[in-house]
């Protein structure tokens, strides 16, 4: 009875597809839903001419599989996901493999592989990207948690995800909620991706005054050089798309955007590990202004904007929009590993810089030829503190600024809206600037708060306080946190 190789608990789209990839490798998945419903529908339909078994409990699920048991869960991250555990563990007995393919928040990940290695169950916690079509055909996987638990799944993981160069978009990332994060922040750069898409989207339809199908050939042709990948190609043929009446269709959506919180998060850790992720975290800022849709339609008459239409090169100004879309790309990566770097300092994670690249080329929603010159970089200097000092990233940089600040201005001329690409743009003027005016803010948190300050002749940790008021107090700092 017990002959599946892999259980998989949780039959929405993304659940049933990566049962039938799996299936498709020569793997014998058992499924099965809590609404047992689910189970059926997906036997009779799309898995019908499938070797896929189902169960319709989580003693039958158990039952039907070689031990050790590996079992993913495709469930709704949070209290769904302990609730699935729950009722799995008196089934199951030590080495069996718990494996979480949800948008687990990395600290959840973390909690749950410790409290299951304690009852000798290993648990991972993989993200995965590439939506539906992914799960379907190969996604990017990004498996942390208990290494004890790797070698089994290895094989099955690596054979159902996307490959590029013969290479699997899949590769471990590291203990605890290692996998987990590395998805948060890949989610996090896909929003500043999509941010920057739609800001030279808003610059060539409102600013140049384009066509819908004029701004679709720029995103089709962009899409053959640099900025090749998945997010531009998708542009083009949204922007392609028409109604029964030949309307467009994204013309007809409501400019209010959604989301799932894990550009929240990523932004959320980035503050407490003190990464400047200013581009990821305008992009989830953008969002939240655009759902204050009523209160921006009662603003809009209030603040006409005095611009004129424009009337020169728009060629031109495409070719800026071009250079300040790659350059603030480079940026939002840039920053993203940054933050991949101090999370692995504070959780005690060996990150590999160039793995994550790899994984990220294929499968997952920020694929792009882009990031085999992040492997690149990396691989040639795993140690390379930031992306804009390798030498392929500094000339690109270098290449695309004058056009980058052209794009940026053009939009402040005509009023339209670029978090994103002025934050980049702000973030490259900062962290290329030899003096910054730290410290006169050090100055003034020192006056008023006797907080403290280093010199410019004095060694690197030793601290001072001037008696600005002329009290004569001492003071003293015991912490000192940048």
């Amino acid at each position: 009875m017990n002959s599946a190789d892999i259980g998989l608990i949780g039959l929405a789209v993304m659940g049933q597809n990566l049962a039938l990839n799996i299936n498709d490798h020569g793997y014998k998945v058992v499924a099965y839903n809590r609404s047992t419903q689910k189970v059926d529908d997906f036997l009779n339909g799309a898995a019908k001419r499938s070797e896929i078994v189902g169960a319709y409990s989580p003693a039958e699920l158990a039952a039907k599989l070689q031990t050790p048991r590996k079992i993913i869960l495709m469930v709704r991250a949070g209290e769904a996901v302990d609730q699935t555990i729950e009722a799995l563990l008196p089934h199951l007995q030590q080495g069996d493999i718990i494996i979480d393919g949800g948008n687990s928040h990395f600290p959840d990940t973390d909690r749950r592989t410790a409290e299951l290695a304690k009852q000798g169950i290993h648990f991972l916690g993989c993200g995965i990207s590439g939506g539906e079509e992914g799960a379907r055909n190969g996604p990017s996987i990004m498996p942390g948690g208990n290494p004890e638990g790797w070698p089994a799944l290895k094989p099955i993981f690596q054979a159902i995800a996307a490959k590029v160069d013969d290479q699997a978009c899949c590769q471990w990332v590291g203990e605890g909620g290692a996998g987990h994060y590395v998805k948060m922040v890949h989610n996090g750069i896909e929003y500043g991706d999509m941010q920057l898409i739609c800001e030279a989207y808003h610059l060539m339809r409102t600013g140049l005054g384009q066509t819908i199908d004029e701004t679709q050939k720029v995103f089709s042709r962009w899409n053959q050089g640099v900025l090749d990948s998945y997010l531009i190609e998708i542009t083009a043929d949204i922007l392609g798309f028409t109604d029964e009446q030949g309307n467009a269709i994204v013309e007809q959506i409501l400019d209010s955007a959604g989301q799932k919180g894990t550009g929240k998060w990523t932004g959320i850790s980035a503050l407490e590990l003190g990464a400047p992720l200013t581009l990821i975290g305008e992009a989830v800022f953008a969002r939240f202004l655009s759902a204050l849709n009523d209160e921006r339609r009662r603003a809009a008459p209030q603040f006409v904007s005095e611009g004129s239409p424009f009337d020169g090169d728009s060629a031109s100004i495409i070719d800026d929009i071009h250079d300040a879309l790659y350059a603030s790309k480079i940026i939002s990566y840039a920053q993203g590993y940054m933050l991949m770097r101090e999370a692995a300092k504070a959780y005690g994670w060996q990150l590999s810089f160039g793995d994550i690249a790899l994984m990220w080329r294929g499968g997952c929603i920020i694929r792009s030829v882009f990031l085999a010159d992040i492997k690149r970089a990396f691989d040639d200097n795993p140690q390379l503190d930031n992306l804009l000092l390798a030498p392929f990233f500094t000339e690109a940089i270098k290449k695309a600024e004058p056009g980058w600040r052209r794009a940026v201005m053009f939009g402040i001329q005509q009023g339209i809206p670029m978090p994103a690409f002025s934050s980049a743009l702000a973030f490259f003027d900062g962290y290329r600037c030899e003096c910054l005016p730290a410290n006169l803010l050090q100055a003034q948190r020192d006056y008023f708060g006797a907080h403290m300050y280093e010199r410019i002749d004095q060694p690197r940790g030793q601290f001072f306080h001037t008696d600005w008021i002329g009290s004569g107090a001492a003071a003293s700092s015991s912490t000192y946190q940048v």
